[in-house]
């Protein structure tokens, strides 16, 4: 009996001391996550102190329920409205790594693509880990939310965030998998004119809604293409952004090109680029405005 008191009180003060110990504490709490470019990215904790380096992260960020942990942000961070109050730390592809270092973030979250990588490997050989986030897919997307839960801290209602991501995207599915197919163009940018081919996660916003991505071949993520390379393609819809998210300027700069299918019927569509150029939760909206789109054009030819 004496023996099993001593022992149980051996035990009860052993694992006071694991807790307690920081170097041992720290270790029970460590994270070794992947990101989005294949590299391992290791913290002896969740992040307390963020700092995103992308519109599309920000608003994740925000959307798991980890906004409260941002200390700096890049031009254009916009949503939610909580996001315009904190710090800038430059644009996504001009960093300013002083003000950065000076907030003393413990993870910065950085967009591989769009980021000046030069930049973003001083910041790592300051001491300062990154994560790379850049969802492809709306899968690529869900998976991302999870990750950003892991590193915040915030699993449960990143997991929220995610299934219901999954669960409007099957339903986009289901609701529009037997439509007649519609070739489609998407531009991304006018000067120089770039589209998306399909790695992107906006081919797969299009192929949801039954598109068919006129340039889904060409082996560059976002290539520039010529506006004869379109007019050769001949879509039967033009979907497009601007410059803000009332600005249809692009979309209207086609209709000079009446030979086109698109122009001729009227099927020139504007969708609010922060809905579809970004790969948050909020795409969903843009990819239902897209499904919306496309079915106008069906009914055009009675289909």
């Amino acid at each position: 009996m004496t023996f099993s008191i001593r022992f149980t009180g051996f035990l009860l003060a052993w694992l006071l001391i694991f807790l307690t110990h920081p170097a041992i504490a720290n270790s029970a709490s460590a994270l070794t996550l992947t990101d989005d470019a294949g590299r391992r990215v290791q913290l002896p904790q969740p992040a307390q102190r963020l700092v995103s380096l992308a519109p599309h992260i920000t608003e994740n960020l925000f959307a798991i329920g980890a906004g409260n942990l941002l200390v700096g942000v890049v031009n254009y961070s916009d949503y939610p409205e909580a996001a315009l109050s904190l710090p800038l730390v430059g644009g996504y592809n001009q960093l300013d790594i002083e003000g950065i270092v000076a907030l003393q973030p413990d993870l910065v979250i950085a967009w591989h693509s769009g980021n000046p990588l030069a930049q973003v490997e001083q910041l790592q050989r300051l001491g300062i880990p990154v994560y790379f986030s850049e969802p492809l897919s709306f899968a690529g997307l869900a998976h991302g939310l999870r990750q950003l839960g892991h590193l915040t801290g915030q699993e449960t209602t990143a997991e929220q965030a995610a299934l219901s991501l999954e669960a409007q995207v099957k339903q986009l599915q289901q609701t529009y998998a037997h439509q007649r197919p519609v070739r489609v163009f998407y531009q991304v940018w006018e000067q120089p004119l770039m589209t998306i081919n399909h790695q992107h996660i906006i081919h797969e916003a299009i192929t949801l809604c039954g598109g068919v991505n006129v340039f889904a071949d060409i082996k560059q993520l976002i290539p520039r293409i010529s506006r004869e390379a379109v007019l050769e393609q001949d879509p039967e819809v033009i979907l497009g952004g601007g410059m803000g998210e009332e600005n249809p300027v692009w979309i209207n700069n086609w209709r000079r090109f009446e030979s086109m299918q698109a122009v001729r019927d009227n099927k020139l569509y504007f969708i609010p680029p922060s809905l579809l150029q970004r790969a948050t939760p909020r795409m969903l909206q843009g990819t239902e405005m897209v499904c919306q789109k496309l079915q106008q054009a069906r009914l055009i030819y009675g289909d």
